[in-house]
């Protein structure tokens, strides 16, 4: 047996996950080609490259991006354990955005080509993909309301309830806190706010005691109220798709 096998894999013995049957199992372990390591702040994919591969984020935080021509960046998304990403609208074009490492990963590698079979022979496991590529799109639109329509510390409320309740899911929160290797930075980019917005409006938050930093680690205090403030009505969680 492989080091790196899927059955092996300790995402699926999380609750969050759904189990799939053994003939998938075995076909998605060999579906994967390889693992990956990355450090922190490596590039998994480029903006404007050709990929012909798909990932997993096996373990770590990662997320992808979009820059204009003068160097300014969006953050569409932050990818955290168990979050697939690679496929777009057309999937033998040059990547519309770029996958970047935020803490060291390890990422799991499929190649696009073999989607056809996957599609043909195993039509649970596509169902799984095109929920995943859905989930995805439902959190980027969740950000562009808040783009567009909350203020600054309804965007940045938003942002840690979410991030809080995702990390929950996996078990990463302990005493309410949970790893937050995001900068004042990585805040203002995804949120699409300047620097010194976003430094003021932490300031305001802190200040309210909804939550404190502790080095790198972001303890939500008042989570019901955090999540008042952002105007965040959660769905249900549910099990999701592992690939």
């Amino acid at each position: 047996m492989k080091t790196n096998d899927c059955k092996t894999c300790q995402l699926r013995n999380l609750d969050c996950f759904t189990t799939v049957s053994s003939k998938t199992l075995n076909f998605i372990n060999q579906f994967k080609t390889r693992e990956i390591s990355l450090s922190s702040h490596a590039l998994l994919t480029l903006e404007g490259e050709t990929s012909n591969e798909l990932y997993t984020i096996k373990s770590g935080w990662a997320f992808r991006y979009s820059t204009l021509s003068d160097g300014r960046r969006q953050i569409l998304n932050i990818l955290l354990p168990g979050d697939f990403t690679g496929l777009q609208a057309e999937l033998d074009k040059p990547m519309q955005y770029g996958v970047e490492a935020l803490t060291d990963c390890t990422v799991c590698v499929f190649p696009k080509q073999h989607l056809m079979r996957l599609y043909k022979n195993f039509p649970y496991l596509a169902h799984d993909l095109t929920w995943l590529a859905a989930h995805n799109e439902l959190i980027v639109d969740e950000n562009l309301v808040s783009v567009g329509q909350r203020n600054a510390t309804e965007r940045i409320s938003l942002l840690f309830i979410s991030l809080y309740k995702r990390a929950a899911q996996l078990g990463l929160v302990e005493s309410k806190g949970f790893d937050f290797p995001l900068t004042q930075q990585h805040i203002a980019d995804a949120m699409g706010l300047s620097l010194v917005h976003t430094n003021k409006s932490l300031a305001k938050l802190k200040k309210m005691e909804l939550f404190e930093f502790d080095g790198q680690r972001l303890i939500i205090k008042q989570y019901e109220k955090l999540k008042k403030l952002a105007d965040y009505y959660s769905l249900p969680l549910r099990q999701r798709p592992l690939v």
